[in-house]
């Protein structure tokens, strides 16, 4: 059950919107094993002055930064081909690998109110989080 929150620097059409939400959401299916139905993904877009990037970019106007919340446990392996995934996809939308940033923080289910009020690691979630 990550929640995802992606960050732009430029106003850009709702197609390519959903490519990129898309694009991030498919790397999580495909390395964290999630349904494809658990989708809470978020895009905001920022106007450049009041979104400072890496001075270095060839492309500032495309740099992205993808924060993910998501359960504690999944292995290192889980997590290089998440980050791998997500930069291969946003590459075929056109943003350079090196001008995307992933961080990912890991929260305890016991940290997670869902379904109606109750704690993540009183439910059983329909999928593994140990991947």
């Amino acid at each position: 059950m990550p929640s995802v929150l992606i960050e732009i620097r430029r106003a850009i059409g709702a197609d390519e919107e959903m490519a990129i939400i898309e694009a991030v959401h498919l790397s999580l299916r495909e390395a964290f094993k999630i349904p494809p139905g658990d989708r809470n993904v978020r895009l905001l877009v920022h106007q450049p002055h009041r979104f400072a990037c890496p001075p270095n970019l060839a492309k500032p106007e495309l740099f992205t930064l993808i924060g993910i919340d998501g359960f504690f446990g999944r292995s290192l392996d889980a997590k290089r081909a998440l980050y791998a995934g997500i930069v291969e996809k946003l590459a075929k939308v056109g943003i350079p690998k090196d001008h995307v940033i992933v961080v990912l923080k890991e929260i305890p289910t016991e940290n997670w109110g869902i379904r109606g009020g109750l704690a993540a690691c009183d439910l059983e979630l329909g999928f593994k989080i140990n991947v």
